[in-house]
């Protein structure tokens, strides 16, 4: 005797069967990019400077503008790229709106035609598309055709937010570390905390897209330590010589 309850939650009950777990998954990721960004052009920023001079004045004003700078521009960027995304989404949806109130046999039609492609046959096809016309026949088409829904359309001012939080937040990590520790610890303190949290974010985003985390960590770390080393470098170089 077949059993009553769904199969949904019958199987692999701990699954997340939701159709925006992938769009969550950027948002999360572009967090870990953002805050990634932010640690390593701050941290580089504050320690070329300290290569330079060992006075804390210049070291927070130059953290400080990086930090809001920096979250300032990732979210003017973001905003712009997220405002051109949603300006196509929103066109997409009205040329399908007007589509299905000119035309709605064909739009039917279309449907059924999406859902034998992917192997459902004629009958069932049909079957499908007719019911889920009838429960929302706009909803219907986007998912089909276009792979979205009305609610999924992004937010340009949440993006920028997004962004700019992330940023602020990886920065606000370098300019504490160079700046709280003793003045002889400052610069290997800010170099072993910026490279830990490098490490962790690397680990982080390769999980998050499902990969090895060994190869991706070891490159984050390394770019970062590279951007540390030639900042500092150049930092010293202008304060021994007298430009700085």
């Amino acid at each position: 005797m077949e059993s009553s309850v769904p199969l949904p939650s019958r199987a692999h009950g701990g699954e997340p069967h939701r159709g925006d777990i992938a769009g969550r998954l950027n948002w999360l990721r572009a967090g870990v990019l953002g805050a990634n960004d932010g640690i390593v052009s701050v941290a580089s920023l504050v320690v070329g400077v300290a290569g330079a001079t060992t006075d804390s004045a210049p070291l927070i004003t130059a953290g400080v503008a990086g930090l809001v700078g920096g979250a300032i521009s990732m979210a003017l960027g973001e905003y712009v790229s997220v405002s051109s995304q949603r300006d196509s989404q929103q066109a997409l949806i009205e040329k399908e709106r007007g589509e299905l109130a000119d035309d709605p046999a064909t739009e039917l039609e279309e449907l059924v035609g999406i859902y034998e492609a992917k192997g459902l046959r004629p009958a069932t096809a049909r079957l499908v598309a007719e019911e889920l016309t009838e429960r929302d026949a706009l909803t219907a088409h986007l998912e089909a055709e276009l792979g979205i829904t009305e609610s999924q359309v992004v937010s340009p001012w949440a993006a920028g937010g997004a962004s700019a939080l992330a940023f602020a937040l990886g920065a606000l990590l370098p300019l504490l570390a160079i700046l709280l520790p003793p003045l002889e610890m400052r610069v290997p303190v800010a170099f072993t905390v910026v490279l830990l949290a490098l490490a962790l974010t690397g680990f982080i985003s390769a999980k998050i897209g499902g990969n090895p985390a060994l190869g991706p960590t070891i490159r984050v770390v390394l770019g970062g330590a590279i951007a540390l080393g030639v900042t500092f470098a150049i930092g010293t170089l202008l304060g021994t010589s007298g430009v700085a």
